[in-house]
């Protein structure tokens, strides 16, 4: 099987590359490698996938890495080039297509609206048409659970109304929701969107409240806290994402067919509601140092409490996310400090 992971120098991207590449599948890594944030943070992730900086800065140039032989390769693309990633998938006859490849972050989506709109929808809608033209056996993309808006029956249910989103971002993911079900109608492609639920490990963004409040305690510097602490998330550590999506990956679709069901829509998450403070407690118990906590009110575009129902996806794939917070942020620390040397 061969498989183009988008967003491979993403946090979640790396991960799932990292993993696949463990099980000896054939991946093709794709990123713009925007500067939203860190540019040598991705360009690390890609180090450590055995791709050299000189090699991967190159744009719509395939290159091959180091650590994994023929399995992995590496391009340097926007989902938003018409004639780039269609010659790509001539050229590169895909099976399976992963699409992690969004432009991130709920509050930045307020003050970059057209960014969102080019990579979230218009290169959406470009994989799309790649998928319907080089006969894609199956079309797997990030959903969000910000897609649940202003839904306040918890926990959030794919049977639940999506219709009310308060950030762009959030809406964008639904039009990628609805974009997949029309391919799915009209052109027979499978596709299954997975909602993420608030996902922290290693590699992760800067802009994650993990990182932001780390970063913060260890210089001594006060974390901003909103909604006054009432605050609650899924925290669904990385390694049980990347499990998740290599499942629905490896999944025979001839039942699905024969049902008629190449659309389906997935929460992938913990299945559980931690409280911020509580994550918070952890940082602090793992670093040995005390936050100094600035109590905020609720921001733009955030939502009190996100708590994901994996019912079905336990039911489809076996998924049990058992990674526990304990476990989670202490692994991310040991990284952060490794990483950045502190």
């Amino acid at each position: 099987m061969k498989i183009l992971i988008t967003g491979a120098a993403g946090f979640i991207g790396y991960h799932l590359c990292e993993l696949l590449l463990k099980y000896n599948y054939e991946v093709v890594g794709l990123d713009n490698i925007n500067d939203y944030y860190s540019e040598n943070l991705k360009y690390s992730r890609l180090h450590a996938l055995g791709i050299e900086k000189k090699d991967a800065e190159k744009f719509n140039v395939i290159c091959k890495g180091s650590l994994y032989g023929e399995n992995f390769s590496f391009i340097r693309m926007n989902l938003e080039d018409r004639e780039a990633l269609p010659a790509l998938f001539g050229n590169e006859q895909f099976d399976v297509v992963c699409n992690l490849a969004a432009q991130a972050g709920v509050r930045y989506s307020i003050e970059n609206p057209n960014v969102y709109v080019d990579s979230n929808i218009v290169g959406f809608l470009n994989l799309l048409e790649c998928c319907r033209h080089h006969t894609i056996e199956h079309l797997i993309y990030a959903s969000s659970s910000s897609v649940y808006g202003l839904n306040d029956k918890i926990p959030f249910s794919v049977t639940d109304r999506t219709d009310t989103p308060i950030s762009l971002y959030a809406a964008t993911k639904k039009s990628n929701e609805l974009m997949a079900h029309t391919y799915s109608h009209l052109y027979g492609i499978p596709t299954t969107g997975l909602r993420f639920f608030t996902v922290y490990g290693p590699w992760g963004r800067p802009d994650m409240a993990i990182f932001l409040f780390t970063e913060a305690i260890i210089n001594n510097k006060p974390i901003k806290v909103f909604n006054e602490g009432n605050m609650e998330r899924d925290f669904t550590y990385v390694g049980d994402i990347a499990q998740g999506v290599k499942a629905v990956l490896e999944e025979n679709l001839e039942l699905r067919k024969k049902n008629d069901e190449l659309y389906k829509v997935y929460n992938i998450g913990n299945n559980q509601s931690v409280k911020l403070l509580d994550f918070i407690n952890e940082i602090e118990s793992n670093l040995g140092k005390k936050a100094l906590k600035e109590m905020m009110p609720m921001q733009p575009g955030d939502v009190e409490k996100t708590w994901a129902n994996v019912d079905n996806l336990i039911k489809d794939y076996d998924y049990y996310p058992d990674t526990t917070i304990k476990e989670g942020v202490k692994a991310f620390l040991k990284w952060y400090r490794s990483y950045y040397k502190v």
